[in-house]
């Protein structure tokens, strides 16, 4: 059983993944070592796998969604430009998300690495940084690298260049049931 903190940091153990799947712990730790199922090892050397990597493994294999996982709202910070659309992205996210909220991008940034959130939601340009330049960020810190990166965007260029950043996705700024739908299929809540 997890406890609270890893709960509330989405983490699975290898015995939760085994239950997930119905197979031996040994298995487990096969295709941890294989590669097929992102992970990381605590300091006491224990696999620890990522809720959206658990869900990835789950929907590729094509094993059920626990209700264990289901059941957990994602968390999905905005960095999005201008209030009026900000409070729209907001009210359409709010009843399937915990969207988190950050009143400027720089105390945003700083808190993603402390509590990486499962997703984020964000402007093209974002202050002086871009859409892309902050996906890059999160890609290259061993603490957010599997943050879902979503960028809002109608220009070929800087949707382009946020998937080189290694963004999961794109949707148009005014699209707000597009973006519901991408966040769910890649947080896993459509089974």
């Amino acid at each position: 059983m997890a406890t609270d903190a890893q709960k509330s940091e989405g983490l699975f153990t290898a015995s939760q993944i085994a239950r997930f799947c119905q197979v031996d712990l040994k298995t487990i730790h096969n295709w941890a070592d294989r590669g097929q199922i992102s992970h990381f090892r605590t300091p006491g050397r224990h696999l620890r796998f990522r809720r959206p990597h658990v869900l990835d493994f789950l929907r590729k294999y094509g094993y059920p969604i626990p209700d264990e996982l289901a059941a957990d709202r994602p968390r999905v910070a905005l960095f999005v430009n201008g209030l009026r659309e900000k409070d729209k992205v907001l009210a359409s996210l709010q009843t399937t998300f915990e969207v988190v909220d950050y009143p400027d991008p720089l105390t945003g940034l700083l808190q993603i690495g402390e509590q990486p959130p499962d997703a984020i939601v964000l402007s093209a340009q974002v202050g002086d940084l871009s859409g892309a330049q902050i996906i890059n960020a999160l890609k290259r810190g061993d603490n957010t690298r599997h943050v879902r990166a979503v960028l809002l965007a109608g220009g070929e260029t800087d949707k382009q260049a946020a998937i080189e950043a290694g963004a999961s996705a794109h949707v148009q700024p005014n699209d707000l049931t597009g973006l519901r739908d991408t966040l769910e299929a890649l947080m896993g809540i459509r089974h």
